[in-house]
């Protein structure tokens, strides 16, 4: 049974010069214990689709269609207090920049308990050694002492700790983890994903792990969603998607990955870029820029379908049909 699931997610900017669609009809389904990663340029929709699960999307950004539902709750329609009450006791958030996750003013213990009080009863003093034990699981050295201790007081990779301490605090089902490494070193990058993956096996926790980087991707994840221009153009397992991709962005996404066993002169790319919400093509998106396209490419969009011979992939590409002798 899915813990999150993503039906048709529709998500439109409404402003003087009419309504772009930034999201497209996104759907997908995350388990419990289970990580998905959503990868993709940027551009992509990925951010905008974890802010329209957590329910901070800014305006004029709005859902307008399509549903979420979180543990057989729908979510995308609550008001703002109904999915504030929501945020942090069964969705946990952790963001790219700890530093905007994190108040200066006051100490990281003060943060913490105050979001333990707020969605679980505790006295001041069982959310205190709870937010010890925290940031204690989170590899937080001399916790005891350095709950006391201020943001500005934290390296980095000290900080992001922190968040996904502050995202664990109310004990949630599920985590959207937005970049989480991004601004890291490898290093450090390697110890948070250690974390997410102990996260999802000990506690059960279902995690959405946002990144452009395909390495942390097969490092951590179980399945992958590949987007482009605000809709999911390949999901599968990180073993399938990766080593056999099935749609030409993909394919294109792990031919530009350097690798260090091969000499060359010149990286591989895709040529062209991610187009402008008022400028995307019909048909498929990708094709202007694909070296695959059909006729039918530029005519009508494809929807996802099962790949013969890939059970667990599903892939929205003309090309499918062509294999398969429909086209």
């Amino acid at each position: 049974m899915s813990l999150l699931e993503v039906k048709n997610l529709v998500v439109e900017f409404t402003g003087r010069r009419g309504t772009l669609r930034a999201l497209d009809g996104v759907s997908f389904a995350i388990a419990p214990g289970e990580i998905l990663g959503i990868v993709g340029e940027s551009g992509a929709g990925k951010s905008l689709t974890g802010a329209s699960i957590i329910g901070l999307l800014e305006p004029p950004g709005h859902i307008a269609d399509g549903e979420v539902i979180l543990n057989g709750q729908r979510i995308d329609n609550l008001t703002s207090d109904e999915m504030r009450s929501i945020r942090g006791r069964k969705i946990g958030a952790i963001f790219q920049d700890p530093l905007s996750s994190l108040n200066p003013l006051f100490s990281i213990g003060q943060q913490i308990i105050e979001t333990i009080q707020a969605h679980i009863p505790m006295t001041h003093a069982q959310a205190r050694q709870r937010a010890i034990g925290l940031l204690e699981d989170t590899g937080i050295p001399a916790a005891e002492e350095r709950i006391d201790h201020y943001p500005h007081q934290f390296s980095g990779g000290m900080r992001q700790r922190v968040v996904i301490a502050l995202a664990l605090a109310a004990q949630p089902e599920l985590i959207v983890a937005d970049e989480p490494t991004t601004a890291l070193d490898v290093s450090i990058q390697a110890q948070i994903i250690g974390l997410l993956k102990n996260i999802c096996h000990e506690k059960g926790a279902a995690v959405m792990l946002i990144t452009h980087d395909m390495g942390v991707i097969a490092e951590t994840c179980d399945r992958v969603a590949v987007m482009y221009a605000g809709r999911i153009v390949e999901i599968g397992s990180v073993q399938q998607v990766i080593n056999q991709p099935q749609h030409p962005y993909t394919t294109g996404l792990m031919a530009s990955i350097p690798d260090m066993e091969i000499e060359r002169d010149r990286l591989n790319q895709i040529d062209g870029a991610m187009p402008r919400l008022n400028a995307i093509p019909t048909g498929c998106a990708f094709n202007p820029r694909c070296s695959q396209v059909l006729k039918k490419c530029s005519q009508s969009k494809p929807e996802l379908k099962a790949v013969q011979g890939f059970p667990q992939t599903q892939v929205a590409c003309w090309l499918q049909d062509n294999h398969t002798g429909d086209a």
